[in-house]
This record gives C-alpha cells, sequence and structure tokens, in this order.
C-alpha cells in the first residue's frame, strides 16, 4: 500500500468511531497527479445523496502534461461501496453528529486507488486540549525513559 496523503486535522479535529475503505471514480488525468503525489484532502468531506456516496472538495491538481481534457482539481467525486454498507451508513450518518471524513488517500498493491473513510463525532474545544495534554505527557515519560537508559 502506498499513502497519497492522509488528513491529519481530521484525526484532531473529530473522534473517529470506525473506519473503511471505499473505492475512488477517477479520470485519467487524475490517476497520473495522484501518482505525482499532487493531493490533499484538508477540507474534504464524503456524503451520501441519492443512495449513492459522493467525496467533496478533496484536491487533486491538475496534471502537469495534461492537454484541454485535463481534470476539475475539486470536482465531486463518486465513491464506490457496496449497496448494504451504504444503507448501514446512512443509518450511521443520520444518528445527532455523525459525519464520513476521508482519512487517506492510497494506492493498493494492485495499483487501485482507494479512500479510506472515517466514522466521526466533532471534538469540543476541551477535548482537543485534553488530547494534546495527554500527548505531551506521553512524549515526556518516552523523554525521561530514554535519558534514564543512557
Amino acid at each position: 500500500m502506498k499513502i497519497i496523503c492522509q488528513n491529519r486535522k481530521a484525526r484532531h479535529d473529530y473522534e473517529i468511531l470506525e473506519t473503511m475503505e471505499a473505492g475512488i471514480v477517477l479520470t485519467g488525468t487524475e490517476v497520473k497527479s495522484l501518482r505525482a503525489g499532487a493531493a490533499h484532502l484538508k477540507d474534504s468531506f464524503a456524503a451520501i445523496e441519492h443512495d449513492e456516496l459522493f467525496l467533496f472538495n478533496a484536491h487533486i491538481s491538475p496534471y502537469e502534461q495534461g492537454n484541454r481534457f485535463n481534470h476539475e482539481p475539486t470536482r465531486t467525486r463518486k465513491l464506490l461501496m457496496h449497496e448494504r454498507e451504504i444503507r448501514r451508513l446512512i443509518g450511521k450518518v443520520q444518528e445527532k453528529g455523525l459525519t464520513l471524513v476521508p482519512l487517506k488517500l492510497y494506492f493498493t498493491d494492485r495499483g487501485k486507488v482507494k479512500v479510506e473513510l472515517g466514522l466521526a463525532r466533532g471534538k469540543r474545544q476541551y477535548d482537543k486540549r485534553r488530547d494534546i495534554a495527554e500527548r505531551d505527557a506521553r512524549r515526556e515519560m518516552q523523554r525521561a525513559e530514554k535519558d534514564r537508559d543512557d
């Protein structure tokens, strides 16, 4: 698996309850641009419309050698999942405060592009601060152990 890009801000802003994998419908120039690593998921999100799953605001840069048939960088892209999985997601997303957030974009061993989606609940400001404090405390303990071993 070759990771193209990750949405690190999503893990900071959201509590990820569950992750799942989805395929993505792309054009030829989008795949070539992804092979060059020209993408980011910063403000992107996934939503269900008419029993189909779509990815919004994911930025895939235009292909350098592309011609007039180059793609739109932030176009809406269809995500591919089984119908029963989408129906299950519809039930979960309709719960209060849950949303679908793309966590990473990657190539599989077979050369297919996949999106890892997270079923997420937004964090409050105090939750973010607590997570940062816990992370700093863990780092400090690791430093202390390392210094003690030396």
